[in-house]
């Protein structure tokens, strides 16, 4: 990974999707990829810059399938785009091992992953709307590769931040990472301390109050 990315997904360390999403919100961003589900209740958020996939119906004679691997960087996100499919696969237990060698810290998918039992055995996180057994060989095919995709509603440019976690998955434009993840933090501290007074005895109304809760995602 080059050192530009590092120190971009070195801003998000700590934070997790939820708080993530309220930044946005409060900047009037998109990003919270709708219908996009983890494949495990991951403990940990996986973050990184994203390796944009985009796959079409197979051509005759049908094209690659999963070849791009090969140029994805350690600590990259493969965001795959397969405009939703359910009817078939373009990830499975050869794509997790090999994933899991080249230490690819996860993939995003629109569309469904087949060989369940491996990426979770390989622990490698995995966010898609689903999962089917049917493989996408001769049925659709790599298009594009580091081009603008669209994942869950939300347009995610090659080198975005992706925020992934147990809740789902959040895409930070690169051009913006810096001021979200700093109003990320900045929502978080607030939430930590509503958390610390309620423990202390105080009505969750007198702690939201004192912190003004109410307006923490809201729009400036």
């Amino acid at each position: 990974m080059k050192q530009e990315d590092k120190k971009l997904v070195a801003l998000f360390e700590d934070l997790d999707t939820p708080g993530v999403s309220d930044a946005m919100d409060k900047l009037g961003l998109p990003g919270q990829c709708l219908g996009i589900m983890p494949l495990d209740n991951y403990t940990t958020p996986v973050v990184g810059p994203a390796f944009t996939v985009r796959y079409v119906s197979a051509s005759v004679p049908p094209g690659s399938v999963g070849d791009f691997i090969d140029d994805v960087a350690e600590g990259d996100i493969i965001v795959i785009d397969n405009d939703g499919r359910a009817d078939c696969t373009v990830w499975g237990d050869i794509m997790s091992q090999y994933a899991s060698i080249r230490k690819i810290a996860g993939t995003v998918i629109d569309g469904v992953c087949r060989d369940v039992n491996r990426a979770l055995s390989d622990r490698y996180p995995m966010f898609t709307r689903g999962r089917f057994m049917r493989t996408g060989k001769d049925r659709v095919q790599v298009d594009t590769v580091n081009t603008p995709v669209s994942i869950g509603t939300v347009r995610v440019v090659a080198r975005d931040i992706v925020v992934a976690d147990a809740n789902g998955v959040v895409v930070v434009p690169r051009a913006r990472a810096q001021e979200v993840a700093e109003l990320a933090h900045k929502i978080e501290t607030s939430e930590s301390a509503i958390r610390r007074h309620i423990a202390e005895g105080k009505t969750l109304g007198e702690a939201r109050a004192l912190l003004g809760y109410h307006t923490l995602q809201r729009k400036a």
